[in-house]
């Protein structure tokens, strides 16, 4: 099959060539990749020295189940899914059916394949936070994948969304998804919030933290900046109603044993039907993946890209 592996020689780090197939486990469904979306961690891992030359990466990808798990498990041959993997950015892969989500069948795989990652990050962590119903809740780094989703989730779970982007372009996509506030930077918050998810790091996780009312939790999801964060003495005093406050880590893969297949299929049928926007701002055929990893680490991207087999 053809897969796109890593190249050190090549502009993006990436070239498509020919690897071996896999062979599915008992416990494995054997997909067709339809589509495949980049994460910024994927693409940059993609350029560190230390990534091995060949290694397939992708953990995105949407497509048809050409071979169902021998044990039973998960969707039968011919259904549309969404999976959730480490090897994407390839003509087949075989997936175990908890990170397997099935989608109807007139669902568009590219829109599919932006959900694991991103979908899955923002709908775990505004679980974290409890109800959000009347809650302000403030979402960083707004206008990536993970921030867009977020958004749409937390507005939909009833929360009062202060939006930060720095690209003031994005602004009013923003309040279409949902945002009743979006601001440049999180120092611009006029009044405090209850909870915080994070997609930036560096000093917008400090100023972040500085908004956040008693007993609040900020969540660190990303490190877009790739900034330290360095937090002043007085950042963590406790008196002045800013007690008990806190900042969590995330993984998604923190729980090897979870199921993530009932989140994916009810992810792959809100955008199926229009309810939630996957935020494509690039798209091509997988030839073109060289322009699309440069656009992401040029930072010229919001939202997801994706690419589609050919």
């Amino acid at each position: 099959m053809r897969a796109l592996v890593v190249d050190h020689t090549s502009p993006g780090h990436l070239s498509l060539t020919d690897v071996p197939a896999p062979r599915p486990a008992a416990h494995e469904a054997l997909v067709r990749v339809e589509a495949v979306s980049l994460n910024f961690g994927e693409v940059h891992e993609a350029t560190r020295p230390q990534t091995p030359a060949g290694t397939v990466l992708g953990w995105d990808a949407a497509g048809v189940v050409v071979q169902a798990a021998a044990d039973g498990s998960g969707p039968a041959e011919g259904e549309r899914v969404v999976t959730l993997g480490e090897t994407g950015w390839a003509e087949l892969r075989a997936v175990p059916a908890a990170r397997l989500g099935t989608a109807p069948k007139d669902a568009d795989p590219g829109a599919l394949s932006t959900i694991p990652v991103a979908g899955l990050s923002a709908l775990h962590v505004l679980r974290r936070m409890g109800s959000l119903l009347g809650r302000r809740v403030m979402v960083t780094g707004a206008s990536g994948g993970v921030g867009r989703y977020a958004v749409q989730l937390a507005a939909r779970s009833g929360a009062h969304v202060v939006a930060i982007s720095r690209n003031t372009a994005q602004a009013d996509g923003l309040r279409a998804l949902g945002a009743h506030e979006v601001h440049p930077e999180p120092a611009a918050a006029r009044q405090p919030v209850s909870a915080v998810l994070d997609n930036v790091g560096g000093q917008h996780l400090v100023d972040a933290f500085a908004t956040l009312s008693a007993g609040g939790t900020l969540y660190s999801v990303g490190r877009s900046s790739e900034a330290d964060v360095v937090l002043p003495p007085d950042a963590l005093l406790g008196n002045e109603g800013r007690h008990d406050r806190s900042i969590r880590t995330f993984f998604l893969f923190g729980d090897p044993t979870a199921n993530f297949s009932t989140d994916l299929t009810w992810l792959a049928g809100e955008i199926a039907a229009g309810r939630l926007d996957p935020g494509i701002s690039w798209r091509g055929p997988w030839t073109r993946h060289s322009e699309a990893v440069q656009a992401l680490l040029g930072r010229r991207l919001h939202g997801k890209a994706v690419l589609d087999l050919e």
